[in-house]
């Protein structure tokens, strides 16, 4: 039996290769063991267009009601979905079925408790040691299972109110579902829009969901990946592009030219949405790009908030200082009015009604950002000794004249014309380094080179 916890528990989800890390009865003792550990009544589950996705909920929803918990199936959605639904109806716990961007032969689970919230550490430790004890013990009354595939009017109506409708156009986008799972969420929250006085002419592409992902799995944020919205941009004369991941709780955007916007700018630009609409909000990001979003948000009079990266500790930061929007660098974004939760359909509506409201499109948006702070976007690199290229890295640079040295996430270095952020990444065996410069694009491209240089000489 592929059933092992010991591989397939990551920092925050669960994943791993099919038939070897996890399969169906790994599912179905999940399901056993969270009621065990949570001790969840009620719980909602949905899974993404992947292959094995139905048979792994199916598992999953058994062992679930085995163990006493009455579950509501919620269908193909996406990820956000399931954290929306497990607010609206009342759930104790929420599980995902999905491997987002993962190769073809991975699936996964991804977990949130009441209200959407993250699993603590301690509970989600506690999940994993259940599953290797493997003694989670069935009720003696178990619970049932509910359709609650209508739950998607709710999601759709909610995250249609983040706009005003009559502001959306006219005008031209095209969408890229990657044969992931994000069409038919895409397609109701078009309908409501249009319903509402939107104006919106789509371009859709790669749309059905597919579970042999002919078009390859679908991760926009690849360079590779790029031309199969950019061209379809340019070709129609789009406004804007627009991709997602697998389960769709990132999205990635293309401006009018078809140029893929780098995710901190975005984030910037979903930073001045929020603080357009809440005025000195507090807006929460992640340090490993960072001096163009604390620019807008303190030049809009919002509260900048640093936040080591990941969704867990993202949503924990946010909660913690009630913050209106929190953003990281990788294309998630979290908003308060969606129960702190990341969202790959929320953002794209903000940038849409921006455009509208500036009458700019979204290359002169983002131009004055791209200028004033260039950055590398991330670069990963595979060592043989990670903590040893950081410290080597350290003892390099720290002795510099002018620097300030912080260790919030990773290790980030700053001096007045330039930064960076090197980092362990959190899920894979990499280094993970950024820069960024304030207007020089040449100095960044011979600290990008001088550093890369330094990192690779093990």
């Amino acid at each position: 039996m592929a059933n092992d916890p010991e591989t397939a528990f990551k920092a925050y989800d669960i994943r791993g290769r099919v038939g070897l890390d996890i399969d169906a009865d790994f599912a179905e003792a999940l399901g056993r063991a969270a009621v065990a550990v949570t001790s969840a009544c009620r719980v909602v589950v949905g899974g993404d267009a992947r292959e094995t996705s139905p048979d792994f909920k199916a598992a999953l929803a058994r062992g679930l009601i085995e163990a006493g918990a009455d579950v509501d199936d919620i269908g193909l959605c996406g990820t956000e979905e399931v954290y929306f639904a497990t607010a609206h109806l009342g759930a104790d716990l929420g599980i995902m079925v999905t491997a987002s961007h993962n190769p073809i032969d991975y699936n996964g689970m991804k977990l949130v408790g009441a209200g959407a919230a993250p699993l603590s550490e301690e509970v989600f430790a506690a999940l994993r040691e259940a599953m290797l004890a493997g003694d989670a013990l069935e009720a003696a009354e178990p619970g049932t299972r509910r359709d609650r595939a209508g739950t998607r009017a709710a999601y759709v109506d909610h995250v249609a109110g983040f706009v005003a409708p009559e502001a959306l156009g006219p005008v031209k986008i095209v969408a890229n579902a990657g044969n992931g799972s994000a069409g038919p969420t895409f397609d109701a929250i078009v309908e409501a829009l249009t319903a509402r006085g939107a104006a919106l002419e789509v371009i859709r592409v790669h749309h059905a969901p597919d579970a042999a992902f002919p078009n390859g799995i679908p991760n926009p944020l690849l360079p590779e990946n790029h031309a199969a919205t950019a061209d379809v941009v340019r070709a129609e004369g789009a406004a804007l592009g627009i991709a997602w991941d697998g389960d769709f709780d990132r999205c990635f955007f293309f401006d009018e030219t078809g140029d893929f916007v780098a995710g901190e700018y975005v984030v910037g630009l979903l930073a001045q949405a929020t603080l357009d609409r809440e005025p000195g909000a507090k807006i929460v990001h992640d340090p490993r790009v960072e001096w163009n979003t604390r620019a807008l948000v303190e030049g809009a009079g919002g509260a900048p908030v640093r936040s080591r990266t990941g969704h867990a500790l993202i949503k924990a930061k946010m909660r913690a200082e009630n913050a209106a929007y929190g953003g990281e660098m990788s294309a998630h974004h979290y908003f308060r009015d969606f129960m702190f939760c990341d969202t790959g359909q929320i953002p794209w509506l903000l940038v849409l009604e921006r455009m509208a409201r500036t009458g700019k499109g979204l290359r002169a948006l983002v131009r004055e950002m791209r200028a004033a702070y260039p950055s590398s976007g991330e670069i990963n690199f595979r060592v043989g000794d990670a903590g040893a290229v950081m410290a080597r890295i350290e003892a390099d640079y720290a002795a510099l004249p002018g620097v300030e040295i912080d260790r919030l996430d990773g290790l980030s270095l700053a001096f007045e014309s330039w930064r960076f952020n090197l980092r362990r990444s959190n899920t894979e065996p990499l280094l993970r380094l950024n820069v960024e410069t304030r207007g020089d694009p040449a100095l960044l491209a011979a600290k990008v080179a001088e550093l890369t240089a330094a990192i690779m000489a093990e």
